[in-house]
């Protein structure tokens, strides 16, 4: 049985207003997604789920399924992916379709590589675990580098050990989560949140290819880098 790719796009983007249709290097941002998925033939279906219709079109457009449209109260700020993969789960299940894994990817994430979706796939099918994460290790380190405000407003480490590194090569590694969870659909039902399954492993990718598109300056970045690609 193979696993089932889900996007989540919904139209209210904050960071960057419209994000999933706006051009990247002249195409939608979400059909980086939808189109790499696709090639890769590693999944049965491929289903965005958004409660916005452009974005609806769109998708269909570049080949996804889009079975259904999701409810706008899981459309807002305070809608949680956890709770927009649950409805995707128990909506594609009532339709029929019939799968055990659930590969959520981001399409802000738009140069994740086919060999790594495939090889957390791979990953969590040893059943060492329940969940795959797509990480990249972080520069940026709570332990070394990234600081906080007290209660009295003064900067502070935000992770303090009894021995302070003296470099960031000697800190403990730390990851940035970059949009790529592959899990056991049954676990979500059960525990609710993908971070409260017990068995979680990282899959590391590179920051190159699992850049994630959250800020203006992260969306020219990765156009720049899409151009070069192309040679536009």
């Amino acid at each position: 049985m193979k696993p089932v790719c889900f996007i989540g796009a919904r139209g209210g983007s904050k960071g960057v207003p419209n994000k999933n249709l706006r051009l990247l290097a002249g195409k939608p941002l979400i059909s980086y997604a939808i189109t790499a998925a696709l090639e890769s033939n590693l999944f049965e279906s491929v289903i965005v789920s958004t409660e916005d219709v452009k974005i609806a079109k769109v998708s269909r457009k570049y080949g996804a399924d889009v079975p259904f449209i999701r409810p706008r109260k899981l459309a807002t700020d305070r809608a949680s992916m956890n709770d927009v993969m649950i409805h995707g789960i128990r909506k594609l299940r009532s339709l029929g379709y019939k799968f055990d894994i659930l590969v959520n990817r981001d399409c802000t994430v738009p140069f994740l590589r086919s060999l790594d979706i495939d090889n957390s796939i791979k990953l969590l099918r040893k059943g060492n675990c329940d969940v795959v994460l797509g990480v990249y290790r972080q520069h940026h380190n709570p332990y070394f580098n990234m600081m906080e405000l007290d209660p009295k407003g003064f900067l502070k480490m935000s992770k303090k050990l009894s021995e302070q590194p003296m470099t960031r090569q000697n800190s403990p590694i730390v990851y940035q989560v970059n949009g790529l969870y592959t899990l056991f659909a049954d676990k979500l039902l059960k525990h609710k949140q993908v971070l409260s399954i017990p068995r979680i492993l990282p899959y590391e990718i590179s920051p190159e290819t699992g850049l994630m598109i959250d800020t203006e300056f992260e969306f020219q970045i990765a156009d720049f880098i899409a151009r070069k690609k192309i040679k536009i």
